[in-house]
């Protein structure tokens, strides 16, 4: 992967996916999410304060490579053995019963698995979480344009706040996920345990885009909640505060229900 130059340390971006939703429809989607929010106080929908809601291209950086993953493990394969039991009837009776007892036979397993990624998506932003930036996907990456500035007029753009190498380390972190149930799956059988990983990266390409998303905020019980909406599908993710009361009646109505199923099934 290569550095910036030193004369030219900013990596200008390459591509764009122009806003789709506008302004308005993404505040009428922050007010409907307000609304539909589950034990959310029932106060909320009417007297949430909602800030004006501005849009922004947020940087993010997008990874292309080819892995080859060299691994050691154990695979467990379930067998099952009959053991006899004493156990009282409802006579006071002893009485002899058997059972089907599951075991795991362990042997060594090894091998290479590859994988080639294409578009790990990684926010190159830490104004905003991680988080919800993810909750925002999927992003039609296939309608990217080529940057222009001109599909920046009427909105802010960010700097990208992750750099290069940074974003590459996460990037890792999300393959490896992948890589690991790639490995399980080779190792195969019931059960599997990893003892040793060593990938390697190859084919490395990246990119950096701007994605459309709206941020914004609203006041309740005098406390700032965050939000984010996709400027692309009108996704919106965000905190949101909880009744404590709403959530106690709704583990005491499950309790209730538990303890009738429990006093039916005694019958």
């Amino acid at each position: 992967m290569a550095q910036p130059k030193s004369a030219d340390p900013t990596i200008a971006p390459e591509g764009v996916l122009p806003f789709r939703v506008t302004s308005g429809e993404a505040t009428e989607g922050v007010r409907r999410w307000i609304g539909s929010r589950w034990f959310a106080p029932n106060a909320l929908r009417k007297f949430a304060g909602q800030q004006p809601i501005g849009g922004v291209y947020i940087p993010f950086w997008t990874y292309d490579a080819h892995t080859a993953t060299v691994y050691t493990g154990q695979r467990g394969d379930h067998y099952y053995v009959t053991e006899s039991y004493a156990e009282r009837d409802a006579q006071g009776n002893t009485v002899n019963r058997t059972r089907q007892v599951q075991h795991t036979s362990w042997s060594p397993a090894s091998g290479t698995v590859s994988r080639w990624f294409d578009d790990i998506l990684i926010p190159a932003t830490k104004s905003l979480p991680p988080n919800r930036l993810d909750a925002l996907e999927p992003w039609d990456l296939p309608e990217l344009k080529a940057y222009e500035p001109a599909y920046l007029s009427g909105y802010k753009a960010q700097r990208y706040q992750v750099d290069l190498v940074e974003g590459f380390e996460l990037a890792k972190k999300v393959a490896a996920g992948a890589i690991e149930s790639d490995v399980r799956r080779d190792i195969g059988g019931d059960e599997q345990r990893i003892d040793s990983l060593s990938t390697q990266y190859s084919a490395i390409t990246f990119k950096h885009l701007l994605l459309p998303i709206y941020a914004g905020a609203y006041h309740f019980n005098q406390k700032l909640y965050q939000v984010v909406v996709n400027g692309r599908t009108g996704e919106v993710q965000g905190e949101r505060p909880y009744s404590f009361w709403k959530i106690l009646l709704f583990v005491l109505f499950l309790l209730l229900v538990v303890g009738v199923l429990v006093f039916i099934g005694k019958k």
